[in-house]
């Protein structure tokens, strides 16, 4: 599942989004635990609520994604800044729901979910595909940013749903969603699973699992957690992930650097 249904165009096109690699999960999981503990911080520990905090990160999102539809190809420091934003503000969307406006977190995984495979039907009906490898285009990428905005928020939903309402806790519903995606990729391996279905099966469970876990790492041992903070543990995935975005820099500089040499050959 490193590189589902990779597709290759000639001309000027270049996608906008990057392939799907290992580094690809090592950051998108620090990015979506981020986002839980992150969206907890700002809320609580800085003590701006939840109601400012989403009017605040919504406009750096806003930001973000103009400068990543600005790029017209994949630049890494661009594309992953608005994912972890758009983790925080996916969870922030959530958390408003549940905690502002009553909603049950039953309700709320119901309608991510239908607005999500709404999402996914017109994509499909619009452009016969929904693989991520060709995002070429404007109309594309904003039906995958919806798509990605709306996994976090389901992911938040689901997640909170298992830890919180069926009183599972942070560690074992951790367990259970890394096993779930287990298994996903093993479908996908061994008996070839649609590798554009197993990718975003993936990706939606990929946000509870690194849900579960920030709250094991940042909520206090009375909630469950191991008490390390909502401060330490944004820190801690911010620095991993700025390291691994350099990395990724690095490396897709010397990859451009190649194929410009292979060209002029």
């Amino acid at each position: 599942m490193l590189s589902p249904n990779m597709q290759k165009t000639a001309g000027p096109n270049h996608n906008r989004v990057p392939e799907v690699t290992l580094d690809f999960w090592l950051i998108k999981l620090m990015a979506v635990t981020m986002g839980e503990t992150a969206a907890d911080y700002l809320a609580v520990n800085l003590g701006l609520g939840l109601t400012v905090t989403s009017l605040i990160m919504t406009g750096v999102l806003i930001v973000a994604l103009v400068l990543q539809f600005a790029q017209k190809r994949y630049i890494p420091w661009a594309y992953w800044l608005a994912v972890v934003l758009i983790s925080v503000v996916g969870t922030l969307i959530t958390d408003n729901l549940v905690d502002n406006f009553g909603v049950r977190l039953q309700t709320t995984t119901i309608a991510f979910s239908v607005a999500l495979a709404a999402t996914f039907a017109v994509w499909f009906a619009s452009e016969r595909t929904l693989s991520i490898h060709t995002i070429f285009t404007t109309r594309r990428e904003i039906f995958y940013w919806l798509a990605i905005l709306l996994t976090f928020s389901l992911g938040t939903a689901a997640g909170d749903l298992v830890a919180e309402s069926f009183d599972m806790g942070y560690l074992t519903s951790g367990l259970m969603f890394g096993g779930v995606i287990a298994l996903i990729a093993l479908a996908y391996y061994l008996i070839h699973l649609d590798a554009i279905l197993a990718f975003w099966l993936a990706y939606i469970l990929t946000r509870p699992l690194g849900a579960s876990f920030g709250d094991l790492l940042s909520q206090p041992a009375e909630y469950g957690g191991l008490g390390f903070g909502t401060t330490f543990t944004s820190l801690i995935f911010l620095g991993c992930i700025a390291a691994l975005v350099l990395y990724m820099t690095l490396k897709k500089t010397a990859d451009d650097a190649d194929e410009i040499l292979l060209e002029s050959d």
